[in-house]
């Protein structure tokens, strides 16, 4: 069961979701979406989508965004924010502990220490200050894809536990500030992810990242990979905390059949992933490059079907 105070994405909705699953599955199978259109199904979707390729879609809650937390036009959130209302979405707001300035503050000797001697404090409350203004229903996720050591973010790679003091701290400056907020906790989902969950005091749902690149599933694997294959073990994982999990980025990119493929799995898979409450597209190109020379996939709805060599 769903802890009670669980209702970031309207979870309202999940009730008449899964009161509709038997007959509404059936129909979303046999449904095709048109080229840059809402998957079918009925688990809420949303997506990071700065071109505003959703703007006018109808099925579609969750609108995310991401920030730095320095050296940020922080003004843009109430932006975000009339958009979010305007459309009747929740806001899911992505804090990235990091600054575009290339000083020595933007590595990660200078971060974890600035955040463990309360350096940060300030920022993360000024931050938060804004939050509290919103009028959307909020979700904040704060130092994302901890458990990924490839060098991409400054926060990664850390020890578990300055990870999780770092975590809990921000995470505590948000519940004083922003009053109902929902925290989202959101490794990258690959084993060893337990290891840095920072307890459920400091919790409300835990993200995952799905990315499935046809070309890459073909060098590695021999064959392609379904959404489902790849959310499975990392579901199962989350899972166990007792948190409703959410893919907090989504994308994925191959011919047309693979896309189709894809379409037609992530929101029509309530019955396999039963604590799957939200589902939201990454619709940007990738910005760091995957390994073994395969660059930075093109994530965008209108772009993402790519022709692949047999």
């Amino acid at each position: 069961m769903l802890p009670p105070r669980m209702m970031p994405f309207y979870l309202q909705r999940r009730t008449v979701m899964m009161g509709m699953l038997a007959a509404g599955a059936g129909m979303a199978a046999a449904l095709r979406p048109s080229p840059g259109s809402v998957p079918p199904g009925l688990i809420p979707f949303g997506a990071y989508d700065p071109a505003g390729d959703f703007a006018d879609e109808a099925d579609f809650t969750i609108e995310h965004v991401f920030l730095p937390w320095e050296d940020v036009a922080i003004n843009s959130l109430f932006d975000a924010d009339r958009y979010a209302m305007d459309r009747e979405r929740a806001l899911l707001v992505t804090l990235e502990p990091w600054t575009w300035s290339r000083s020595e503050r933007n590595t990660a000797r200078a971060l974890r220490a600035g955040i463990a001697a309360g350096d940060y404090d300030a920022t993360m409350r000024s931050i938060c200050e804004v939050l509290a203004a919103l009028n959307s229903p909020l979700t904040l996720r704060w130092g994302h894809e901890m458990d990924d050591d490839n060098g991409q973010f400054i926060w990664a790679g850390w020890a578990p536990d300055d990870y999780i003091a770092a975590y809990r701290r921000m995470a505590d400056i948000a519940r004083q500030t922003v009053p109902g907020i929902n925290l989202m906790w959101s490794p990258l989902g690959d084993d060893g992810m337990e290891a840095y969950y920072p307890g459920d005091d400091h919790v409300d749902l835990t993200g995952l990242s799905v990315f499935g690149l046809q070309a890459w599933d073909r060098a590695n694997y021999n064959r392609d990979r379904s959404f489902s294959e790849i959310l499975a073990p990392r579901y199962d994982r989350a899972v166990g905390f007792g948190k409703p999990v959410v893919v907090a980025e989504l994308g994925y990119s191959g011919d047309a059949g693979y896309v189709a493929a894809w379409d037609a799995q992530v929101r029509t898979m309530a019955e396999t992933f039963p604590a799957l409450v939200g589902v939201v597209y990454f619709n940007y190109p990738e910005v760091y490059d995957w390994p073994q020379g395969f660059g930075r996939p093109d994530w965008r709805v209108g772009e993402r079907i790519v022709t692949i060599a047999s």
